[in-house]
């Protein structure tokens, strides 16, 4: 028997509280018939009027004690049980680590009011704060490629490896190849159903020791599918560029049109060969609805196992069974009863 968080272990006990009333019927219904057969005196009317006392008051009051006790104890054999309610959540996710080109051209203002690296950081801060229930991981990429967190369900250390992410930070260049083949040593150990790496970039590979192919290859082995992003479009792009001032020695940021390479065909040869897509973003609004798409793609199968923990509640009302059966034989002892017929 079971109401929500309260239940009974054995409820067939309950039963046995049925007698409690029946002691007590029968029990009036003989004093009652005593009654009826007690011989009548003359003045017995006044004497009706004499307020009774208080033994004649509490004669009933050890069979009264007598029926709760045994209603108690059937309660208790009954095994009164509280439970409270715990759902663990166990999951066969996604992981994920994001590849994030942070070379010079990501310093182009075509995103804005920022640049291309600002807006991809914010998006991808906005992708990890969607992905509860997955591991995350960051590597970036230029010349060479970093880890800065390995996948993780501790999204505020991401988040916080992420908002570190600058330009400068590694040697100029675009090892996209050297850029995969690290997020892959990242998931390399995984355990997850999914593997997935975000990879994001906006120019062509330059530099890294890695070919794109050999990476390409090497996450199709291990069963990784991998998104590539195009962030930004080729040709001539503004970029800030330092320019020193001849007279006065100042540098000063100056904007100026910079031809940029791009590889659209490598990006999507890597995403065919890998199972995923390519994506092209142009503006920062395309950017958001590329992620929210790849967040839609890599849903994680949740799964909630939800038990309840109960708590024994026949101790104490054992004890209240006990204590009323005692008082109940204190007073028969002290002659507080009711006389039999």
């Amino acid at each position: 028997m079971d109401w929500g968080s309260f239940r009974f272990q054995d409820p067939a006990w309950l039963w046995l509280a049925a007698l409690a009333p029946l002691v007590l019927v029968a029990a009036w219904l003989r004093e009652r018939d005593r009654a009826a057969r007690a011989v009548s005196f003359p003045g017995a009317a006044r004497l009706a009027r004499v307020r009774p006392g208080l033994r004649v008051r509490l004669r009933h009051a050890p069979l009264v004690l007598g029926a709760l006790a045994l209603t108690t104890s059937a309660v208790a054999l009954a095994r009164p049980q509280h439970g409270s309610l715990r759902e663990d959540v166990t999951t066969q996710g996604v992981d994920i680590v994001v590849a994030l080109d942070v070379s010079g051209s990501m310093a182009a203002e075509d995103f804005q009011p920022k640049n291309r690296l600002e807006v991809a950081k914010e998006v991808v801060a906005e992708f990890v704060g969607r992905r509860k229930s997955d591991r995350l991981g960051l590597v970036v990429f230029a010349g060479r490629s970093l880890t800065k967190s390995p996948p993780t369900t501790d999204t505020a250390v991401l988040l916080r490896q992420l908002d570190d992410v600058k330009l400068e930070m590694l040697p100029d260049g675009t090892a996209i190849g050297s850029g995969l083949a690290t997020s892959l040593t990242r998931l390399r150990r995984s355990q997850a159903k999914s593997k997935v790496v975000v990879l994001v970039t906006d120019g062509a590979n330059n530099a890294g020791e890695i070919d794109p192919a050999t990476a390409a290859d090497m996450a199709k082995a291990m069963e990784v599918r991998v998104y590539t992003i195009l962030v930004g479009r080729g040709g001539r792009v503004p970029m800030p560029v330092p320019v020193q001032d001849p007279f006065t020695g100042q540098v000063r940021k100056q904007t100026v049109m910079t031809e940029v390479q791009i590889d659209e065909g490598l990006l999507k040869r890597i995403a065919e060969r890998t199972g995923g897509e390519f994506f092209r973003a142009t503006d920062p609004e395309s950017l958001r609805h590329i992620f929210e798409r790849i967040d839609t793609l890599e849903k994680s199968e949740i799964k909630l196992a939800a038990y309840r923990r109960y708590r024994e509640l026949y101790p104490g009302v054992l004890q209240a069974a006990a204590a009323l059966l005692a008082g109940a034989g204190l007073l028969w002892a002290s002659g507080l009863r009711v006389v039999p017929a």
